[in-house]
Parts: C-alpha cells; structure tokens; sequence
C-alpha cells in the first residue's frame, strides 16, 4: 500500500523523505499548481502519477500517456518522479523530453496516444511546478476530471495494476516543428522580434519563425530558468516593456512574446505598444473571417466587448460566444461549439480546423499573425490596429487572495453587485445593465463600460479587469468602483499591478 498524502511534511526530516506530501489546493479547477518542497514533495508527485493512471483506467481510456517538460531546474526529476507513479498503474509512457506544452499536445496526434501530462508551472514564479493533463484530445481536464483525481490522491485510492512501461522518443522536437513550418514561405518582408523571456520557448521559437521565412531577432532566447530579467509572461508589463524596446531598438515590424511553456502569445506592434491580448484576437477574427467566411468565436469574460460591439464583425458574419476564463474550458467550448478559435486575454488561443488541431499554441498564433501581415501587405501591424475602435482597457489585475477562501469571497462580491442591482443602485455612477456571472462576475454600464471580478485558477489571487468604449476615465471610474465592493473583504490583499 501507498501511504497517504499528507497536506504538509517539514523538510530535511525523515518523515518528508519517507511520505507523499500533497496540499489539496494544489488541484485546480482545470491542472494542478504547487510550491515544490513546501507543498509537494518528490514522493507526492509519485502519487500524483499513480492517482492519474487510476483515473485513466476508470475513465476507460487506453493507459498510453505523453509526457514532457518545461525548462526549469527541477521539472525533470518532477516529470520521472510522476512517470514512476504512471507506470505503477499501469501507463505505457511515451516521454518528449524538454518540450513547450503545445508540443505535448501535438504529440497526442502524432504519435497517436490519447492521453498527455506536461510537468510545467507556466509563467508562475521559481519555485512553482504543476501538471497540465488530458485524457480526450485536444481538451484538457476540467473541473470533474480535477476533483475525480484529487480524491483519488488524497485518499491512496490507487489502481496499482503494473504493466507499465517507458520509452524515450528521440528527437520529438523536430517532429514538431516540421509540421508548424512544412508550408509555404511568406511573401512579405518581415522583422520580427522572439521574445522568450529565459523560458522554454527559446528553445524552439526562433528557429520556428526563421523557417517561416522572415527575419527573426532573438529577445531572451537563451535558457534560464533563474528567470533573470522577468518571468516569461506574456501579460506582464516587464515583458512588455521590453519587447517594446525591442521593436524600437531594431526597428522590427512585430514582436510575439511567448510564455514559459509556449501555449501563449503576446504581440507588440511596430510602433512598440503592446496590444491585449483580447484584441489581438478581434483583429485575427477579422482577418479569419475574410479568409473562411462567417465563422463562430469563443472568448473569454476577461475579453474586451467589441468581439459584440466591433461593426466590421458584424459586417463579416462573426459569431461569439463569451465563456469561462480558462484553458481548458475555452478549449472545450471551442469543441464543443465547433467554433472556428477561441481567445482569452490571457494570450491563450485555440485554433481549430483548418488553422490549428484545437489546443493552445504560441507559435500557431504567432503564425496567424505573421499571416495577417503577409495578407495586408500595405498595412503595418499598428495600422491594423487603429482600424479596431478603440476602447481603454485595463491589464490583468490580481489582488492577493488565499486559495482557501477565494472563491468564497468571489462568491460574497456576485451576491453583492447581484443587490445593487436588484436595488437600482448604480456602479460607477451609472446603471447596471448587465451581470455575467457564468465565471466570477462581469457588470456591465449602459455606455459599454465593464467590470470583472473571479478567481485566478491557478494562483492564490483574484483577477480584476475594467474596460470602457468611451474614456479612459469611465475606465477609471468603474475600476474605483469594483475595487470599492472587494475592499469590502478583508480578506484581499494588494495587487500586483493596477491601472
């Protein structure tokens, strides 16, 4: 019998050399996110391998599994520690190697195996590990799968049936990018700066772009998993300042920015303003639209509202569906709806047939927007962008927040707009129009201005964004007034950027 993992082991004892450790908020609504050492342990991680081959074979999928790595100094001996778990159920392991999880998820097609677990943290900071995991190409575990395997874990509840077995799949990598770059060249003269900011991505991405044909300049391409200028994030403003600098310094034409395990992508343009990533996605659901038709969208509640408002949208037949934030379930949605992408602000996009295979790549949605610029070719990406109307949005806001009592506290902020609005009372000085509760709560005013308050998924934070069509001060305003009703919590903590 496997012992049971316990919530917390001291470290440099016996006892944490000798037990699984495996905090419970670890296990997130759509992949699992710990703090290796304090949170988990080697020992836990072997649980966490166990607990999902059991979770496969009762979900009565073939026991086969992709698994990779991100590049961070103990992502390796995490990945082997969970291949052993894995293969004492019953998994027959097929391991990448260092990968970008969109190369995991590749792998799922090309080697034809129906299940996948990526050892990465993502963008979060040193120290952070987790597993992103799926079973149903291309989607990913969502809440049910999450809470079927936390309990599985926490309880030892394991199917140890043996017969696993492992094997190395040699130079995977350039599997992958044959298929991202066996096409045709683009036309246009382009320069284009790679940010990787130290992570993953570096890698793979530059050598990617090159074999599309356009001039690519490297921006923190080599490895570092110390991180040492900023975390690759593509939503953080350190990361955009710099590609900003970037595309002065080398009078490039766009910079994309990935982030730690590549499934993301933020774009600066020719003029070094970041873009949101949000509207990246209406000015690509433009250029898609002209090229297949009228065509069916999936976003985010983070998203900006002109996917509704944006006249040449309508003009174009484009349909949207506004969904929960998160990987996973956008990526669900954008299957089930089979719509043709999904876009969060977050810079997570799916592309389905025939862009893309349905899951989140950096370099697909780098590629889309090379595309859009060789298709334009009289139109810098900045004047690209000014043909979007304009509106003032904030960045991706997080007020600290404890995963044990965050969605509580989001729960108290819907109950709370939910009454002033039942009251007549106003938000930002104007009526509330509208309340989207299906992830947090986005209130909306009758000149277009919103606000949004959930809970990040994968961090001990709330997420906070505010929008207006009409001025930077609306923006302002309602951003004064979301604030107001969460400070009412004492219980939320500072933010890591504010507007």
């Amino acid at each position: 019998m496997f012992p049971k993992p316990l919530a917390s082991l001291k470290p440099n004892t016996a006892a944490y050399e000798s037990l699984p450790m495996v905090k419970p908020t670890g296990f997130r609504e759509y992949d699992a996110r710990w703090f290796f050492g304090e949170e988990l342990n080697l020992m836990g991680v072997q649980a966490v391998g166990m607990g999902l081959g059991t979770l496969i074979g009762r979900m009565g999928v073939k026991r086969e599994i992709v698994v990779g790595h991100d590049f961070r100094g103990y992502s390796a001996s995490i990945k082997m520690a969970l291949v052993t778990g894995l293969m004492a159920a019953g998994c027959k392991v097929r391991d990448i190697g260092l990968a970008m999880s969109p190369m995991a998820y590749f792998a799922q097609f090309e080697l034809d195996v129906p299940c996948v677990a990526m050892v990465t943290a993502s963008h979060n900071d040193n120290g952070w590990t987790g597993v992103k995991m799926g079973a149903q190409r291309p989607v990913t575990f969502g809440p049910d799968e999450m809470g079927a395997l936390k309990k599985i874990v926490l309880e030892a509840d394991f199917d140890l049936v043996g017969g696993g077995s492992y094997l190395f799949v040699e130079d995977f990598a350039q599997r992958y990018i044959r298929d991202l770059t066996n096409r045709p060249k683009v036309t246009r003269k382009l320069r284009v700066i790679a940010a990787c900011g130290n992570g993953t991505a570096g890698a793979f991405a530059p050598q990617i772009l090159e074999k599309l044909g356009v001039e690519v300049i490297p921006l923190d391409a080599e490895l570092d998993h110390s991180f040492p200028r900023y975390n690759p994030n593509p939503e953080d403003m350190k990361m955009l300042h710099a590609m900003s600098d970037a595309v002065k310094e080398h009078g490039a034409d766009v910079a994309l920015g990935f982030d730690g395990d590549g499934d993301r992508c933020g774009v600066v343009d020719n003029h070094g303003e970041e873009i949101f990533a949000d509207k990246i996605g209406v000015m690509l659901a433009r250029d898609l639209c002209k090229v297949h038709g009228p065509s069916q969208f999936v976003v985010d509640v983070k998203s900006t509202g002109l996917f509704d408002a944006d006249p040449e949208l309508k003009r174009l037949g484009a349909k949207t569906d506004y969904w929960k934030t998160g990987h996973s379930y956008i990526k669900r949605r954008v299957r089930d709806l089979n719509a043709l992408a999904g876009f969060e602000k977050s810079g997570h996009f799916f592309f389905n047939a025939p862009v893309g295979r349905g899951y989140d790549d950096g370099l697909v949605t780098a590629i889309a927007v090379i595309d859009m610029l060789d298709r334009n070719p009289t139109k810098s990406m900045a004047e690209l962008y000014v043909e979007v109307p304009k509106t003032w949005g904030s960045p991706t806001m997080a007020p600290k927040c404890a995963d044990e009592v965050k969605y509580e506290v989001v729960d108290r902020v819907v109950k709370r707009f939910e009454a002033m609005k039942a009251a007549g009372e106003t938000v930002a000085g104007s009526p509330i129009t509208s309340l989207v509760t299906v992830n947090g709560v986005r209130v909306g005013t009758p000149d277009g201005t919103w606000g949004l308050v959930r809970a990040s998924s994968n961090k001990p934070e709330l997420v906070v964004v505010v929008e207006s069509p009409v001025s930077e001060q609306r923006m302002r305003d309602m951003f004064k007034a979301v604030d107001t009703v969460l400070r009412e919590n004492p219980e939320v903590g500072a933010y890591n950027q504010t507007i």
